[in-house]
């Protein structure tokens, strides 16, 4: 899978590119066009919501192979971000864009129980390898941190960063307001040495 993106930050589109047989994953209904032959399944939900559409598509190329052009439902950037194997990635949970089978979402990863104290926090794990696509309000910023450099992020602007970099969550006011599923009246800590990436504008 192969990830070309353009007219960003303002209105991103990914173009993304499959060998034959290949499938990634995306967010339901941000299919712009495709190859002829690319193949779309809803997966049904589970549990509860048995029997209702789920919140991804997955595209499958055919036999010669396809692309598929994705394009978020707002404005803003398209980003990228190409995973090695060797560490996993937080996420903001409203970042993912699209992922090919190869990079897996992490599930009760325990950084994140740590962090989030064992709640539903505004944070996934990803590992794996292959290009995990982001789309967020832009564009997408990297602050690089030096060994021993600290920096703090206001949740609502933070996209990713890797599980090396020290993290820590911690409340604004102690007596203000605060939600771990949103990051309200939250600040995250970082720890460098890594790379913290923001995006400018909140969506």
């Amino acid at each position: 899978m192969e990830v070309h993106t353009r007219h960003t930050p303002a209105f991103g589109v990914a173009r993304i590119r499959l060998q034959p047989r290949e499938a990634v994953q995306a967010l339901a209904d941000t299919m712009l066009a495709s190859s002829f032959g690319v193949a779309e399944a809803q997966p049904a939900r589970s549990g509860a919501r048995a029997g209702t559409k789920s919140a991804y598509s997955v595209f499958t190329a055919p036999a010669e192979g396809g692309w598929i052009d994705l394009a978020p439902q707002g404005s803003g950037d398209v980003y990228a971000l190409e995973l090695d194997g060797a560490q996993g990635w937080c996420v903001a949970k409203d970042a993912f864009f699209a992922r090919p089978s190869t990079v897996r979402r992490d599930d009760g990863w325990h950084g994140l129980q740590t962090l989030f104290g064992g709640d539903s926090g505004f944070l996934e794990h990803y590992s794996g390898t292959g290009p995990l696509v982001l789309a967020c309000a832009g564009p997408v910023d990297a602050l690089t941190l030096e060994r021993g450099e600290l920096v703090t992020v206001t949740p609502g602007f933070a996209v990713a960063y890797p599980d090396t970099v020290q993290c820590r969550l911690r409340a604004l006011d102690p007596s203000g307001p605060q939600s771990v599923r949103t990051g309200e009246g939250l600040a995250l800590d970082f720890a460098g040495p890594g790379q913290v990436f923001v995006r400018a504008r909140r969506g």
